[in-house]
């Protein structure tokens, strides 16, 4: 089958015909009907996310927003049945820490889809039966791809991170894939005001037209004069980095109002600082890191979805060949076209 290898040794991406796999026991083999690319892809294969070979492997499939039909069950699988419509959860737990023995369910070393085992950018992808979940026959394929992370991670950052309560304002900076889930998810849960800010002038009315009261250059010299009567004179109860950006995380800090918190999505090895520790204390803000989502938030965002709280058609830019992934990496990395998501067909 075909399938986008990512070298670990070489740092290397490209299409290979490799073996279709065989289900082990407790896995089900899902035929790929539809693979996101997210930016973090984009980062494993420049490097700007460095993951090391490790002595059971050297290459690994990319791919961690995947859907598709399941065509072939491993031994002793029971829930799943042949033909069904599913979508794979971005990662699973790894069955071995003290969390996961003991069944608590905050598992210490949480393996990635695409990263840590083969994800979905290939004809064929093996999954671990409790990391599958049904999509209902009114769900694009499509859409129910980029629910596994496009999705979900903000989704759980702002549900269970941030804690976000009804009529907090929430400061979003990103609005690519997962910044345009966010404006959504944040108006879903009850955020007042809601601001966006980015770089790009499309970003900033993509972040209006999805539901946010308000969008700012980043490089404006009266932001804080603007975020501060945006919010009645607070500051912000929430910031969200999502673009993994440091400059970002420090405007975002600098414009948190008392006890905000700040919330790190975006993924990036830069050093984290705090500017003035003695404000940062004595308005008792905090710092909180995301990766991520469950199971459960996953289920939440299929009902959400198929009862059209959440409106993700605009969200699927294009749909690439499989055969396509490189074209499709080159031009996320370059924001061609501003895509939200752009969507493997193999």
């Amino acid at each position: 089958m075909l399938a986008g290898r990512l070298d670990l040794t070489t740092g290397t991406f490209g299409m290979q015909e490799i073996p279709i796999p065989e289900p082990g026991p407790g896995e089900v083999r899902l035929k790929v009907e539809a693979a996101g690319i997210c930016l973090s892809d984009v980062h494993l294969i420049d490097g700007t996310l460095p993951v090391k070979a490790r002595r059971d492997f050297t290459q690994v499939t990319l791919g961690h927003e995947v859907a598709g039909v399941i065509d072939r069950l491993g031994p002793g699988v029971t829930p799943w049945q042949v033909g069904q419509r599913v979508l794979l959860h971005a990662g699973q737990v790894c069955g071995k820490c003290q969390p996961c023995l003991v069944r608590s369910g905050e598992c210490l070393r949480v393996q990635t889809r695409g990263v840590d085992y083969d994800g979905g950018w290939a004809e064929y992808a093996l999954a671990r039966q409790d990391t599958v979940a049904a999509v209902p026959e009114d769900l694009p394929i499509e859409q129910a791809a980029i629910l596994p992370d496009a999705v979900s991670t903000p989704y759980a950052a702002l549900l269970e991170t941030a804690a976000l309560r009804p009529a907090e304002s929430v400061g979003l900076w990103g609005i690519g894939g997962l910044g345009a889930h966010a404006v959504q998810i944040a108006r879903l849960l009850g955020a007042a005001p809601i601001l966006a800010f980015d770089l790009l002038p499309e970003a900033r009315a993509r972040a209006l037209s999805f539901g946010a009261d308000a969008a700012f250059d980043p490089r404006e010299e009266d932001l804080r004069d603007k975020v501060r009567r945006a919010t009645d004179g607070r500051g912000l109860d929430v910031a969200v980095d999502l673009a993994g950006v440091p400059a970002a995380r420090a405007q975002a800090q600098a414009l948190l109002g008392p006890r905000g918190r700040l919330v790190l999505v975006g993924v990036t090895p830069e050093a984290l600082s705090v500017d003035n520790s003695l404000f940062f204390c004595t308005l008792m803000q905090q710092v909180r890191g995301h990766y991520g989502s469950t199971m459960g938030h996953l289920l939440q965002l299929v009902k959400l979805t198929r009862h059209r709280r959440l409106e993700l058609s605009r969200s699927i830019s294009a749909l690439l060949p499989l055969a396509d992934a490189p074209l499709g990496v080159e031009r996320l990395a370059k924001k061609e076209g501003h895509p939200i998501r752009l969507i493997l067909k193999p």
